[in-house]
């Protein structure tokens, strides 16, 4: 695996993080490096970035060679295994120190210029760098924001050695990393671009975060007109998008749907952009015909997301559906019809069985969601899992029913759809 660059390497860390959405995070990234990787993680986790300012103590002989580190606070951590090895003496190790606590004074002054540090006492803290070497500077950090207050310290970076666990162990209360190659030399050979990151970059990403409103912009109205409907819809786009889902409600249910609305919001803050839209106008909805319908609803989905992808907010950007009880069915055939081309979907409680025809050619990559309860459409979706023709997946919520009205059953929910839609949005497998 090789990233583009450290925003990449960002987007593509988030998505191993969706599972800290609920936690109201805060994100710190170690400057420089690990700031442009940090914004993208607290972008699609809606959090506050701030900055832990870390020097690595490098041997004077090969400065790349973490030998220790020290940080912000006065923490401090020496490597002796790696000062033994390379042979440094006490009075080199006190001037690469001396050297380094001058720099970690100059930094911290120029990039929080008077900026307070974000308050994490009693908060989940995610400490993100651009990638592991020795430790030395991970750990320093992890310390820093644990004697902060944090009450959960999860160590996120994106590329790191195999054994990382081992030489991490304690540090954090989790650690996150798509990637452990076996051979590892130094984080920048997995870069495509390593450049050094510069002050102005740091100052650029902590501005952006600052300014971005936590719950994105407002919902814009839009109105469908199709033929023989106009269908109401809202659209919500944050900066700097993954992409956009389209939300395809089941029987009884539309756009106002607490249930969807509670899952968008939560697609929102993972830095993905939501449709909440009709399927049916206000006559059609008592036609328990029209509500069973799979070419209707499908052809519907298939023509708004047409247009939708001429909208100037959507355009280039990875589309998806997401479809609940009979709009599961509509999502699935809306994926078979001609421009529609989605990059995922996830079904909840639905009834993939009702686009029976069109399944075996359905080879967008579907994620089935369950209630462990509700155990009629449970074996429904296993066997419309066996007739779909790409990739799929079929998760259950234990003890969930039909509606997903049990504590933290709708939250589980929108943590895999968000998991699901953000892997399938940033990277190919």
């Amino acid at each position: 695996m090789h990233f583009t660059d450290r925003r990449d390497a960002g987007r593509r860390l988030a998505a191993g993080l969706t599972h800290l959405l609920s936690t109201d995070p805060v994100v710190v990234a170690l400057p420089r490096g690990g700031v442009p990787v940090g914004a993208e993680v607290a972008r699609a986790l809606g959090a506050p970035l701030d900055i832990c300012v870390i020097r690595k103590l490098g041997v004077p002989s090969q400065p790349e060679l973490g030998m220790g580190a020290i940080g912000e606070d006065g923490a401090r951590v020496v490597n002796e295994r790696v000062v033994r090895g390379a042979g440094v003496t006490d009075a080199q190790l006190a001037a690469v120190e001396r050297q380094e606590r001058a720099e970690l004074a100059r930094r911290a002054e120029r990039y929080r210029h008077g900026r307070p540090a974000v308050p994490v006492r009693g908060r989940t803290v995610v400490v993100v760098d651009d990638g592991v070497a020795t430790g030395s500077t991970a750990l320093a950090a992890c310390r820093i924001v644990r004697a902060r207050g944090a009450a959960r310290v999860v160590l996120a970076v994106p590329v790191a050695p195999v054994d990382w666990t081992d030489r991490l162990a304690g540090a954090a209360d989790e650690l996150v990393c798509p990637y452990t190659p076996a051979r590892f030399w130094a984080i920048g050979q997995f870069y495509d671009d390593f450049e050094q990151t510069t002050d102005t970059e740091v100052l650029d990403c902590l501005g952006e975060a600052e300014h971005r409103e936590p719950s994105g912009p407002d919902a814009r109205e839009l109105v469908f007109d199709l033929p023989g409907a106009r269908l109401p819809g809202e659209l919500l786009v944050p900066g700097r998008p993954l992409g956009v889902v389209l939300f395809a409600h089941g029987s009884g249910s539309s756009r106002r749907s607490p249930r969807n609305a509670a899952v968008a919001r939560a697609l929102n803050r993972a830095g993905l952009g939501t449709l909440l839209f009709d399927l049916l106008t206000e006559a059609e909805e008592p036609d328990r015909g029209k509500v069973f319908d799979p070419p209707l609803l499908g052809g519907r989905l298939a023509e708004v997301t047409r247009r939708l992808r001429a909208d100037p907010a959507c355009a280039g950007l990875p589309l998806g559906y997401f479809g609940a009880s009979t709009g599961a069915a509509a999502a699935l055939w809306a994926a078979t019809e001609p421009g529609t081309e989605p990059a995922a979907i996830v079904s909840r409680g639905g009834r993939p069985d009702l686009a029976g025809p069109r399944l075996a050619a359905v080879t967008t990559p579907t994620l089935l969601v369950v209630g462990g309860a509700d155990t009629g459409v449970l074996e429904l979706n296993r066997l419309a899992r066996a007739e779909l023709g790409g990739e799929s997946a079929l998760l259950v919520v234990p003890e969930a029913g039909h509606l997903f009205e049990e504590p933290g059953a709708l939250a589980a929910v929108a943590r895999l759809a968000a998991e699901w839609f953000t892997r399938h949005f940033t990277f190919e497998d």
